[in-house]
């Protein structure tokens, strides 16, 4: 597996296995790899000859008060993760290789970025938005595979590739839970053994929601349901937990197909995302 730190080493190796007509696929991470990371891996080798895995923590879709400094890092063992997986390459580059001196383009996208974690989170599909754009302009993949525990990141990627006319496929994979239920993520490393047996409520929560909506309970009342049941279980707060539908984000008024909820919520200095199709 190679291991690549800039742009033009990582085009000439894509453009290597281009010559001999094998397909791309790519896998955007920022490290602390885990299963649902290397479940893109896999996807991405069944849709493509190789996988291109990417490594960068990105600085500009962190908040003043939030975790860049010490947001989980292990780059020797991701490697090893991504080399295990079948990964022919990882692109890890340095902050200054994807924003360089003078650096002044940011990627917006609209509406979609504007609610539930855009809300809570001021700036963050901007800066999600940017750098997948640089990554994708990088590598020039045939696909790009991000996880659907992100919805609305996957969401606000696609329009992106589209509106800007990106020639690539952006493919999102099932999200991957423990057997209690709780979506993998790195940031559950941050969960102390307590919060850790607290933490799968929230999934549960939304099950529970889930099911009423399809038995017909109103859809913000099936959300208030599962915002105090989350409370009830231990969690200090909930930033949301709203059923919307799952293309324009517009929130549910009513029980109807295309829905999903979503939610994100506080356990000690942990703040989970999760969401679920209806």
């Amino acid at each position: 597996m190679d291991i690549i730190r800039t742009k033009a080493d990582l085009r000439k190796r894509v453009n290597s296995w281009r010559s001999t007509g094998e397909t791309v696929a790519l896998t955007p991470t920022m490290g602390a790899i885990h299963e649902g990371h290397l479940s893109l891996v896999r996807l991405g080798l069944e849709r493509a000859d190789r996988c291109v895995g990417t490594i960068f923590i990105n600085p500009r879709q962190f908040g003043p008060n939030e975790d860049f400094a010490t947001y989980p890092r292990d780059e020797d063992g991701d490697f090893a993760k991504f080399a295990a997986a079948g990964c022919s390459a990882v692109y890890a580059p340095a902050p200054e290789e994807i924003y360089g001196s003078g650096y002044k383009t940011e990627v917006v996208v609209r509406e979609i970025s504007d609610v539930m974690e855009g809300a809570s989170r001021p700036g963050f599909f901007t800066g999600v938005a940017t750098v997948v754009s640089k990554l994708l302009i990088q590598a020039m993949p045939d696909i790009a595979i991000f996880g659907e525990k992100d919805f609305q990141q996957l969401a606000v990627i696609r329009t992106m590739a589209r509106d800007l006319d990106l020639p690539m496929e952006i493919l999102g994979a099932p999200t991957v839970r423990k057997a209690d239920g709780l979506a993998l993520s790195s940031r559950n490393a941050y969960l102390s053994a307590d919060e850790r047996r607290i933490a799968p409520a929230l999934y549960a929560a939304m099950v529970a929601a889930a099911a009423t909506v399809r038995n017909g309970t109103a859809p913000d009342v099936a959300a208030a349901q599962a915002r105090e049941a989350a409370l009830a279980a231990g969690f200090q707060e909930v930033d949301y937990i709203d059923i919307r539908d799952q293309d324009s984000f517009i929130p549910a008024i009513a029980p109807g197909e295309n829905l999903r909820i979503f939610a994100a919520a506080r356990l000690g200095t942990c703040r989970l995302i999760d969401n679920l199709g209806i």
